[in-house]
């Protein structure tokens, strides 16, 4: 059986380091165009095939909820950053696709931001890296 206290210091470790760091980086958005969610948001879209995603897609991979994600969709359509259609193959749902313009933004901003995580995370070594990143899925699918 895991040690309970070990395992409460290593989740607040682990919650404490990436608070820090998710804190620090925030300032990789100052004085650009985008927040951060919306980055993420474009994170996704850009990813996917033709920068077209379904809105459940986007929403699994931020940290926010459901309603406050659909907001966030429109307050980007309206700043032209994306658009919002229905999912032909859902009814309920919708696709995000990111226009020209919302495209643009996030490739300004993810050299920037791509440079600092690795910036940050250099204090590790690769074998340190991969290792950190099996133990964290590990984590997310137990």
């Amino acid at each position: 059986m895991t040690d309970r206290n070990l395992a409460i210091a290593a989740w607040e470790s682990l919650f404490r380091a990436q608070h820090e760091l998710f804190s620090e980086m925030a300032t990789d958005f100052d004085g650009t165009n985008l927040a951060q969610g919306e980055y993420d948001v474009l994170l996704t879209v850009t990813r996917a095939p033709d920068m077209t995603a379904r809105l459940r897609d986007v929403t699994q991979n931020m940290l926010i909820s459901q309603p406050s994600v659909s907001r966030l969709i429109d307050r980007m359509v309206a700043r032209n950053l994306v658009t919002k259609h229905p999912d032909p193959e859902d009814g309920r749902g919708a696709l995000i696709r990111a226009t020209e313009a919302g495209a643009r933004a996030f490739r300004r901003i993810a050299t920037i931001h791509g440079r600092s995580i690795a910036e940050r995370m250099s204090s590790l070594d690769d074998d340190e890296l991969r290792t950190l990143l099996t133990l964290t899925e590990r984590l997310r699918t137990h």
